[in-house]
């Protein structure tokens, strides 16, 4: 299938484009350099005919859910998110390679090495539970390796609270990867799903296929679905592979979630005494202490919101259905036989705001994805007012800088130039490259979402006049 042509790579102050790394259907992955501190990163970049204003305010939610969590050495590391001069949301993200996604396949990883993955990863993804959030797509394509050569876990995008993700309408499917209760809809997303997909994951990395892949049979999603939910993964057939290993990951894949470990923090123990009947040192397990997850979680009233874990019965869901306590939308399952997977957004609800995603893996295809964020309400008489801002000519660029009004945690600066697409950002200047005509500049602080007054313009010509 033909692929298309990436966008145009947006300008970014302080940002030099190099070159793009890879497109997909709802967003773009481009090398930049950024100036200051000089480093190359990836940013990725929504395509225009998908922004709206829910997928801006989702791009926010799913900054906010990254920068949360990947403070976690297996987590891929956010930078930065804001929204070009051409109106696209961006995100600055670690340069990370997605070797590991195609090297498996081609030289399966020798069993030491795919169960140090599968722990450090594990702890991740156990990080997150506690933080009250799924991931619901773990797969070999979504761990990238670091200049370092450390795996982390990357694309949130498509992560909800573990208390509501029974609610969810929209969401992309990564076929081979996803336990079989998520395939007939009885949830969007379980902690005993994520036990299945990190048990598909470790036995893909060392079998070089997907679990209920049969060699030189059909493998289209279909017989792929049907396979999944007998859940009878064929054998690894490997001699170097103990048999405990292979008993560790069927039960990880068991038809009947309960029959799974019961948390992913059990599923890392069970890798680590493979480890340790082989001879191995165990791997650490890097999880988030109660303290660091009660300050992510309470903290900040507005950061993406979580809720402690609860078990919803596919009963409760459908009573919830019928109670009118979900919203309307429309699913869209995007299956996958590889990597790549689409969704579209959902609509908006009565009691919180569904946001969908795009994700994105450097190198490899892309997700449409959901995010979920609560916003906490605002007047505009809360939020300052940002006055008398200054802006010169410098060399081929106009800067403009103001005084912080006094922002508060998670305030943004909205920034539009000539009356055209906002930016947000929390910098107190602004660079317009190019200074061969007049611009125009006002600047409004958004709050959660809200927006206060805007401040009045502030114009500046090439011989540097207002």
């Amino acid at each position: 299938m033909a692929t298309r042509l990436p966008s145009a790579p947006p300008n970014l102050p302080g940002f030099s484009y190099v070159r793009a790394l890879g497109s997909g259907g709802f967003a773009d992955v481009f090398l930049y350099e950024q100036n200051m501190p000089r480093r190359q990163v990836a940013v990725k970049v929504l395509l225009a005919e998908v922004v709206t204003p829910s997928v801006r305010a989702m791009f926010q939610a799913e900054a906010n859910l990254m920068a949360q969590l990947s403070a976690h050495p297996a987590v891929l590391t956010v930078y930065q998110a804001s929204v070009a001069s051409d109106g696209r949301p961006y995100l600055v993200m670690e340069l990370c390679s997605p070797v590991l996604n195609r090297r498996y396949r081609a030289d399966p990883l020798s069993v030491p090495e795919a169960l140090a993955i599968g722990i450090k990863i594990a702890g991740a993804v156990e990080t997150a539970h506690r933080a009250g959030v799924l991931h619901r797509d773990v797969k070999p394509s979504n761990i990238l390796t670091t200049a370092y050569g450390h795996p982390v876990l990357s694309d949130f995008g498509i992560a909800a609270t573990i208390g509501d993700a029974e609610l969810t309408d929209a969401v992309g499917l990564s076929v081979p990867w996803s336990a079989p209760e998520v395939l007939t809809d009885q949830t969007t997303g379980t902690v005993a799903s994520e036990v299945w997909a990190l048990g598909a994951t470790v036995y893909s990395l060392i079998a070089g296929r997907s679990p209920f892949e049969v060699p030189g049979t059909d493998n289209s999603s279909a017989q792929l679905i049907s396979r999944i939910q007998r859940a009878k993964p064929e054998p690894i057939g490997r001699e170097d592979v103990p048999e405990r290993l292979e008993t560790v990951l069927r039960r990880s894949m068991s038809k009947r979630p309960e029959a799974r470990q019961h948390s992913v923090l059990e599923f890392i123990r069970d890798l680590q005494s493979v480890e340790a009947e082989l001879g191995f040192s165990p791997t650490p397990a890097d999880v988030a202490t109660d303290e660091w997850v009660a300050a992510a979680v309470v903290e900040d009233e507005d950061r993406t919101r979580v809720k402690g874990v609860v078990s919803v019965s596919p009963e409760q869901r459908r009573r919830r259905r019928r109670d009118g306590e979900t919203h309307t939308g429309e699913r869209s399952q995007g299956r996958e036989t590889g990597a790549a997977t689409t969704g579209r957004p959902a609509r908006m609800g009565a009691g919180a705001r569904w946001l969908i995603a795009a994700c994105v893996v450097l190198g490899a295809a892309f997700i449409g994805t959901l995010s979920f964020v609560l916003v906490r309400a605002a007047t505009p008489s809360d939020i300052p007012v940002v006055r008398n801002i200054e802006g010169h000519v410098v060399g081929g660029s106009i800067e403009f800088s103001w005084q912080d009004p006094g922002l508060a945690s998670g305030d943004e600066y909205q920034v539009s130039v000539d009356g055209a697409s906002s930016s947000l950002q929390r910098s107190t200047t602004f660079t317009v490259d190019s200074a061969d005509r007049r611009v125009c500049l006002t600047v409004t602080v958004n709050r959660s979402g809200r927006t206060g007054e805007t401040s009045a313009a502030k114009c500046v010509d090439p011989a540097g006049s207002s």
